[in-house]
């Protein structure tokens, strides 16, 4: 009698696990720099409920190099920053973030809707043929091989089809409840905030005619966030009472009293509720992100609560800072120890926005009807204090420092920093580098040192005849800056053949080369 032998785990280069914002950015960002993955989602298509609705102008400019930004435009609208108001909603502080950032050269603040962004996601992801989506499959263990590899079986949610896929690395995408967290022994540490909120998203042809921003309502009763998300698409979140649950919401005779400062003189029967859901508003992080060659980006890695809107932006931003080092690593032009770098230099920008959402919220709901009361006086004097102003309005990723791949030293002044977008009004930065490293340079580099970075694929750009990039060199009092590919700073001198120096100790040489 003879037996069946099963066929081999496929091996992959990359498994991403979750075909959220996070597990697409990432597919997206190792496509550029030609690494094959498969991402595998529970979902055959966009989870359809709506849940975040804000993203940064630096969100946006990755966004831009994976090949959206353009489609996003068509779904999204500007925002104006936010305003805490009291119960009555009468002004107490202004935090604008309105217009096109010089830097980045992208808008400040957009509103959208997750599932359309997510289905411009889907579409760029079926137009690369690097990646492969594998919907309504559920991740059921984890293993941890030898030689760093990592093995995943999943099962088919119509079938029950058994499925084991081996991988050289896995990025973990797969949210709060992530079990590529508990499967490597990370466990959430709670930074001290959760609150039960009522989020209501509603749609309607009537201009409710307020201000185009986000107001924060202080009020140690109720709570409350509202925002314009579209032209006929509008969202409310409302703390909720000990004894309420989101039940006592369901129709819009109920929620008709709590969105009534913002609809007066709005028929009630044109409000179309399209959600009505609770949520637990968390602040918690990840005691560790990595387990080999194992890693948690997004929601699995940290939770921040909507206050300022960056908890989706903050998984994108860890999509772009993972991805070509899993990449470089992979194909042998950069050390394994480059991925030592991802945790240290995103867990700072992560637990940061976490606190000023966590301080905000506090603000917000905090200390009774004292606490109405001092905010009323308080907040007022916060809104003309330039450091609290910056940290409610700056999303910016604060200058990266720790790092093998940003070579601070004494004096330099741009390591850690991105390398700005905008030339003469437009933004041909990102496209003038591509998808790899830079040199940009005021000083032309030495035929030997451009061989050098030839074939490493280096971008030279030189500043002759683009104003902002030679400003910002000069800002620098610098000759010269390597820009790494999420364009950060790596480092910036006066000499560039130290640079190039620099580069040739970081990359293994390729046979591809660019300049610009």
């Amino acid at each position: 009698m003879s037996t069946v032998t099963a066929p081999p785990p496929t091996l992959i280069p990359v498994l991403i696990i979750g075909a959220g914002p996070t597990g697409a950015c990432a597919a997206l960002e190792l496509a550029r720099h030609g690494t094959p993955s498969v991402v595998i989602d529970r979902w055959e298509g966009v989870y359809p409920q709506p849940r975040a609705v804000h993203l940064d102008d630096e969100v946006l400019r990755i966004l831009d190099r994976l090949g959206v930004a353009e489609r996003f435009a068509a779904i999204s609208r500007p925002g104006g920053g936010l305003r805490m108001v009291d119960a009555d909603l009468r002004v107490l502080g202004e935090f604008p973030r309105e217009g096109v950032s010089p830097v980045t050269g992208f808008t400040r603040a957009s509103m959208f809707d997750q599932p359309d962004l997510e289905g411009l996601l889907r579409d760029r992801l079926a137009e690369t043929p690097e990646v492969t989506l594998l919907g309504g499959r559920e991740v059921t263990a984890i293993e941890q091989l030898d030689q760093g590899r990592v093995r995943v079986h999943a099962r088919a949610t119509d079938t029950g089809e058994e499925q084991v896929v081996d991988a050289e690395v896995l990025l973990g995408c797969d949210g709060a409840n992530s079990l590529v967290r508990r499967s490597i022994g990370s466990t959430m540490t709670d930074l001290g905030f959760e609150q039960r909120w009522l989020v209501v998203d509603i749609r309607t042809s009537e201009d409710l005619r307020q201000w185009e921003g986000v107001h924060q309502v202080c009020d140690s009763t109720r709570a409350a966030t509202y925002m314009r998300i579209g032209p006929e698409r509008y969202r409310w979140e409302f703390q909720l009472l000990e004894h309420e649950t989101a039940a006592d919401f369901a129709s819009i005779a109920a929620l008709a009293p709590l969105v009534a400062p913002w609809t007066a003189g709005v028929d009630v029967s044109t409000l179309e509720v399209i959600r009505s859901a609770e949520y637990t508003f968390r602040a918690a992080i990840a005691d560790r992100w990595r387990s080999g060659h194992i890693f948690l980006l997004g929601d699995a890695a940290h939770l921040t609560p909507p206050f300022i809107g960056q908890g989706m932006g903050a998984g994108v931003r860890d999509a772009s800072n993972l991805g070509w080092k899993v990449a470089g690593f992979l194909d042998g032009s950069l050390p394994a120890d480059v991925l030592d770098t991802y945790e240290p230099e995103r867990s700072r920008h992560a637990r940061s926005m976490i606190d000023t959402a966590r301080l905000l919220g506090t603000i917000m709901t905090r200390g009774g009807r004292a606490g109405d009361t001092l905010r009323a006086a308080v907040v007022p004097v916060l809104n003309r204090t330039p450091v609290v102003r910056r940290r409610f309005i700056d999303s910016a990723t604060p200058p990266l420092a720790g790092s093998s791949l940003v070579a601070a030293r004494r004096g330099d002044r741009l390591a850690g920093h991105l390398c700005p977008n905008t030339v003469d009004g437009h933004r041909v930065v990102d496209d003038l580098i591509g998808p790899g490293w830079a040199l940009v340079t005021a000083a032309a580099p030495s035929p030997t040192d451009r061989r050098e970075l030839e074939a490493r694929g280096c971008a030279v750009v030189e500043t002759t005849a683009r104003p902002e990039l030679a400003a910002w060199l000069r800002e620098g009092r610098t000759t010269a800056a390597v820009v790494r590919p999420d364009r950060t700073t790596v480092a910036s001198g006066r000499e560039v053949s130290a640079l190039v120096a620099l580069l040739v100790t970081l990359i293994t040489p390729t046979s591809a080369g660019v300049s610009a």
